[in-house]
């Protein structure tokens, strides 16, 4: 390997690259108005664990499912986000065993001001695309994530 990069074949950057830089700049907007809305203490590594809160609770397993990290990430993630204030762990009421993760107030107010951005996010590609193309596309992406999910195996 020499280091070099290999230049963009004619059909353009491959799924991952387009994906990757999809990922961060919406990452980038998002983490970066959060911090304006007053959430500057969250990092984008933990939108493994925000993007998939529900009101009500989850459990970490379902976390790292959904998530695709291993479940000693998202108990690291799960772990800062508790000291932040943005979840805490109750007892399931299906299985006083296990552990539900819930959003606390500040959390609920972080996901419903995360919702709103990404609206605005994806109202503007919309607008930019055309409402109809950009639901071709999102419907298209999505098939392609469900295909992914579902022929490869999820970390254990």
């Amino acid at each position: 390997m020499t280091g070099h990069r290999q230049p963009e074949p004619e059909s353009g950057p491959d799924l991952g690259v387009l994906t990757a830089r999809i990922l961060f700049s919406v990452q980038r907007e998002l983490f970066a108005t959060l911090a304006e809305r007053g959430f500057d203490d969250i990092l984008p590594r933990s939108g493994a664990v925000l993007a998939h809160l529900r009101p009500d609770g989850i459990r970490a397993s379902e976390l790292a499912r959904l998530s695709g990290q291993h479940k000693q990430v998202v108990g690291t993630l799960v772990d800062d986000l508790e000291r932040l204030g943005y979840v805490e762990r109750v007892p399931d009421p299906a299985d006083r065993r296990a552990k539900l993760v819930r959003p606390t107030e500040r959390g609920l107010l972080q996901m419903e001001t995360a919702t709103a951005i990404m609206r605005a996010i994806e109202g503007r590609h919309a607008e930019s695309l055309g409402e109809e193309a950009y639901a071709t596309f999102k419907d298209a992406l999505g098939q392609v994530a469900r295909t992914r999910g579902a022929t490869a195996e999820g970390p254990g």
